[in-house]
């Protein structure tokens, strides 16, 4: 992408042998705009975050892994501070340029020695090239790079969307996701780029789950350089950027849930003829967060009772003699009734698939909402009881 540089370098943050330190470049101030953790603990990065992106700019953007600066008090505030004021003069622009973000584990400070260092060698490294290097450096317990790029035009101007996030474990956004970059060459500003990037959001980031947890860290950042000159001002043009910002934002936080830590299927869940849109929502994020849901399907049972009880407690407005249940558009449950043995042994069958849609009709209303989540699996434990370790 025109105007963007990449660098991902092993700053030795990790104890592992592991690229743990990225920066993103833009090579002139680009509009910026973020979204931040709705959790009440929340890193040093991102309350630092909060203050500069109110000025609706940003050349530069440096992550770690490996260390959330999180639960680090005064301490963690005045490295993060440090932090970006090397990056600013290393690439002599102004500080308040310069975003932060950090994941990894709570409670440790950083090891400054480390990134000081670390900043003035990974400046060295910007390139147009080297976004899998920098995709590489914010990963934790990932097991894949997250990248995705799609392009478009507007009033004849070609423009592109860059999207790159981390996420496999602690994944239940309320707000975007644990760490998501998303880079533009069109113009806009920085006004409707919140205003899209909240509606984009919502309908991405804020319908997915691993395990029901909100990080401490989660940011979701994008910037706009407005090199390609495609010009985003008007209803037409919002339409179709408004479009592909969705388009990366889907794809990225369908990526984040099919790596979840121990994962091995992916699954939608839809809830439609809710009566309000509330109760859509409601009964779907349910679903999506019930255990007990998530281990049927890692053992490939159609436990269809989990996924109705599930909606049963959600606060949602639910008739059981209404309810319609399918699976990948096969009927189970019609009406409350459910269709017997040979109708389940076809269901089995698509159980095995790695990926899954549910779809339940609660038949009184118009409204529509959905998830996407994964199964729960033995390594799930297995990660995270080791993840300190």
């Amino acid at each position: 992408m025109k105007g963007f540089r990449f660098a991902g370098i092993r700053a030795g943050i990790k104890k592992k042998d592991q690229k743990d330190l990225g920066l993103i470049y833009s090579d002139s101030p680009a509009v910026a705009a973020a979204l931040f953790t709705r959790n009440k603990v929340v890193a040093a990065p991102v309350i630092l975050g909060k203050e500069k992106i109110k000025k609706g700019l940003c050349r530069a953007v440096l992550v770690n892994s490996g260390n959330a600066n999180c639960f680090t008090g005064k301490q963690g505030i005045e490295d993060a501070v440090f932090c970006s004021k090397i990056v600013a003069q290393s690439l002599h622009i102004p500080e308040d340029h310069v975003m932060v973000s950090s994941t990894g584990v709570i409670g440790a400070y950083l090891p400054m020695k480390k990134f000081e260092t670390g900043i003035k060698e990974i400046v060295r490294h910007l390139s147009e090239n080297c976004i899998n290097d920098f995709a590489d450096a914010i990963l934790t317990t990932d097991t894949c790079r997250k990248i995705v790029n799609e392009t478009n035009s507007i009033k004849g101007k070609p423009f592109s969307v860059i999207g790159i996030a981390k996420g496999s474990g602690m994944i239940r956004p309320d707000m975007a996701t644990m760490l998501a970059f998303v880079l533009t060459d069109a113009k806009i500003s920085s006004e409707d780029l919140k205003i899209i990037l909240t509606a984009v959001n919502e309908k991405t980031f804020n319908r997915i789950t691993v395990d029901g947890d909100t990080s401490t860290n989660d940011t979701l950042l994008a910037l706009a350089n407005g090199s390609s000159g495609a010009l985003v001002n008007d209803s037409e043009s919002r339409a179709v950027f408004h479009s592909v910002l969705e388009k990366v934002c889907m794809q990225l936080s369908k990526m984040i849930v099919k790596d979840g830590e121990g994962a091995t299927k992916l699954v939608q869940i839809i809830v439609k003829g809710a009566k309000t849109k509330e109760d859509a929502f409601k009964a779907s994020e349910a679903i999506a967060h019930s255990n007990l849901v998530k281990t049927a399907i890692y053992g490939e049972d159609p436990n269809w009772g989990r996924i109705t009880a599930a909606a049963g407690r959600s606060g949602a407005y639910v008739v059981t003699e209404k309810m319609d249940l399918f699976f990948d558009g096969r009927p189970l449950v019609l009406k409350g009734n459910w269709l017997g043995p040979d109708a389940e042994k076809e269901i089995a069958l698509i159980m095995k698939e790695k990926e899954i849609v549910i779809t339940l009709d609660l038949n009184l209303g118009q409204e529509t909402d959905s998830f996407w989540f994964c199964d729960f699996s033995e390594n799930y434990v297995k990660i995270n009881a080791e993840y300190r370790s």
